[in-house]
């Protein structure tokens, strides 16, 4: 199948197909998103990691939801950390909200930095899920809670062509994602399935 080069930027968001794709993103993911984040209870002030950020709309859902605490996301597309930073421009400017640029495998984060992690629509791209999870592990405080939560698990009529049409991709079911989590060192391990097909959690803790 041959790769439509607009699709390699769900993978890494690229120049100005890439901030299309994102903007898009924020609206259409945005049901799947409120979703996924009723599974999690954090408490006001707590400080909180989105990994993948993407547009930042999951960033401003999580302030929202924190309303004395912080959000910081990172991207390895300079191009989603821009739009992410423009998106929370106000919570940017009040020290609430940072975005930076890394690598899910080498997070810029001292050991138990965080109350909680969320990884939307992004752990299918990693090359080495299993380290990545280990080092979310490291920057979550004993105890707190991963969300990783996605649109696709395999059961859906097409879901097996994702990774012909962008090279790298994998798509988890629910059993794999537990395998995953817990090869990185996470206990508790839920699986949830949404109200649309296809549509997966898994919540762990670290």
């Amino acid at each position: 199948m041959e790769t439509d080069p607009f699709l390699l930027n769900a993978a890494k968001p690229v120049g100005s197909d890439g901030e299309a794709i994102l903007l898009r993103m924020n609206n259409s993911h945005a049901g799947l998103a409120a979703w996924g984040f009723s599974h999690l209870r954090p408490a006001p002030d707590a400080c909180t990691l989105d990994v993948g950020c993407g547009g930042g709309a999951n960033l401003a859902a999580l302030l929202e939801r924190c309303p004395q605490g912080s959000a910081v996301g990172i991207d390895y597309s300079d191009v989603s950390v821009e739009l992410s930073r423009r998106t929370n421009a106000a919570a940017v400017a009040a020290g609430r909200c940072r975005v930076l640029q890394a690598d899910v495998c080498s997070l810029p984060f001292a050991d138990a930095a965080f109350d909680q992690a969320s990884a939307f629509e992004t752990l299918y791209f990693w090359p080495d899920p299993v380290a990545g999870l280990r080092e979310i592990r490291r920057v979550l405080r004993p105890g707190s809670p991963l969300l990783i939560c996605h649109e696709a698990d395999g059961s859906r009529p097409g879901d097996e062509l994702w990774p012909e049409k962008i090279p790298g991709m994998r798509v988890y079911n629910g059993e794999q994602l537990t395998e995953l989590l817990r090869a990185a060192g996470y206990r508790d391990i839920r699986i949830d399935h949404g109200p649309q097909r296809g549509w997966i959690c898994a919540l762990a803790l670290a």
